[in-house]
């Protein structure tokens, strides 16, 4: 028996405060969520146009950040999605100083109500830069005007996703 297999539905925690402490950036997901073959296909192109221009922006790059993300992207099996049948995106119209923190806190809020009901979520970053190109707001149909923030997959994990470990925070100034 293979681990898709024996993965069973985690718990859905009991209050918005086990949802806050229980959420995860899930990366292993079921394949049950939708079994519409053009959404599949939809999502393993943009994977595919995501990986590209993750490439493309890391060349040349000596970061340890680019290292990481080449390292990630030209692995055979990575998939930007995780296998996630769900890809819920933030888009916003507006500009402003405080539109992108709307959009991250209506993303933080969407990932605690899915934890609440058993479902993993992960944001995708590797995205934001398929998404805001003019090839996929034709192909998703997305008015030029409108800028993705917030990618978010959505799924049943394919197992349990351990906490990860937490450094302290580090305090620059306190008065």
């Amino acid at each position: 028996m293979n681990n898709r297999q024996k993965a069973a539905k985690p718990e859905a925690p009991k209050s918005v405060m086990d949802a806050i402490y229980h959420r995860r950036a899930v990366r292993n997901y079921t394949p049950r969520t939708i079994a519409r073959p053009v959404i599949r296909n939809l999502l393993n192109r943009l994977s595919d146009s995501a990986k590209e221009r993750v490439r493309n922006e890391a060349q040349g790059s000596g970061s340890h950040h680019a290292k990481h993300s080449l390292e990630l992207v030209d692995a055979p099996d990575f998939h930007v999605f995780y296998n996630a049948g769900t890809l819920i995106v933030i888009y916003s119209k507006f500009q402003g100083p405080f539109v992108v923190a709307d959009c991250w806190l209506a993303a933080e809020n969407l990932m605690l109500a899915a934890c609440a009901k058993g479902l993993g979520t992960c944001v995708i970053g590797f995205a934001v830069s398929a998404l805001n190109s003019p090839e996929w707001k034709a192909a998703l149909k997305i008015p030029a005007r409108m800028t993705a923030v917030a990618p978010i997959i959505v799924g049943v994990p394919a197992g349990a996703t351990p906490p990860v470990p937490r450094k302290q925070p580090k305090i620059i100034i306190w008065k």
